[in-house]
């Protein structure tokens, strides 16, 4: 969480700085293009308020109403951050590019948007290369769509997102106010205004459904399943386990609830050291893994036949 803050921050504070030159760039040139990206720049300075305050809310202590603690407050602002990108972001470039091409406005001196827009590539080049750099660390032997499918903490592929479509839609307004300019096409302004809003578009869905399925529950991979399987299975009082039940409330915290058949010749005080032990050997190995509960069951298992007993 600490590496997805680093990124954060850089991104915020890119933002700020660029948001401003970037209207003031806007207003001199009369682009729509330009305008576009400055609310572009605004929207992302939000995104990253919002997940640094979910990154806050997520590490409040369990309590009462919330046995399991806040983690799941992450996911949630992550999702509002998605649907920002969406509305906001997407949404208001589409508009405003749809009326800039029905009603395309004299150009006026691009030079400060020039100027604008390659500081504002190089500062956003630098904040994409900070937050590829960390995304890539914990991510070292996956492909980035495979990396980011299974990554459990949103906010580092969201600034991923972020900076990866702002590098792009910066590209696609450099070219549009030097092809307008060259060629006194002032409906490529609007053009590239709209192509912001659908890359924005595109952008947000894909954030919002990865992070719809981190609020609705994620488990653990079933390759780990099989991991804590066999080390389970290790100890002499298992018989079997039967279910593995897992879930994310936070990218550093996951409840898990094992269902295990243990030998009918043990007694309470055997079955419940046992558990101690299974507790004990899982913390060890996995650190992420906070709560766990065991579900002792007994079962017979005759030909092509399972029966269970509680």
């Amino acid at each position: 969480m600490t590496k997805s803050k680093k990124s954060i921050y850089s991104a915020l504070a890119a933002n700020i700085l660029i948001a401003i030159t970037k209207f003031i760039a806007g207003s001199i040139s009369n682009s729509s293009a330009m305008i576009a990206e400055g609310v572009h720049s605004v929207v992302d300075t939000i995104n990253e308020l919002l997940l640094l305050y979910g990154i806050r809310l997520s590490k409040k202590p369990a309590d009462a109403l919330r046995p399991f603690g806040y983690g799941k407050e992450l996911y949630f602002w992550s999702f509002i951050v998605a649907l920002l990108i969406f509305g906001l972001g997407g949404g208001i470039s589409i508009y405003q590019g749809y009326q800039h091409i029905r009603h395309p406005e004299p150009l006026g001196d691009p030079t400060w948007s020039y100027v604008v827009l390659i500081i504002s590539i190089v500062f956003e080049g630098s904040s994409l290369f900070i937050a590829f750099k960390e995304f890539n660390k914990q991510h070292k032997e996956e492909t980035m769509w495979s990396a980011i499918h299974r990554s459990k903490d949103p906010t580092s592929f969201t600034i991923l997102f972020e900076d990866g479509a702002a590098v792009i839609g910066l590209l696609v307004v450099l070219a549009a106010v030097y092809f307008g300019h060259r060629y006194q096409l002032p409906y490529l302004d609007g053009i590239a205004t709209v192509t912001v809003g659908l890359l924005l578009v595109a952008v947000s869905l894909i954030l919002a459904r990865e992070s719809r399925s981190l609020l609705m529950g994620e488990g653990i991979a079933p390759d780990t399943q099989a991991r804590i399987t066999a080390l389970i299975e290790k100890d002499p009082h298992v018989k079997k386990v039967l279910h593995i039940l897992s879930t994310y409330q936070s990218p550093e915290e996951i409840v898990l609830m094992i269902v295990v058949a243990f030998h009918e010749n043990l007694d309470t005080s055997d079955i419940n050291e046992a558990i101690e032990r299974i507790r004990d050997m899982i913390k060890k190995e996995y650190a992420l893994v906070r709560y766990i509960l065991v579900q002792p069951e007994f079962y017979e298992q005759a030909p092509g036949k399972i029966k269970i007993e509680q």
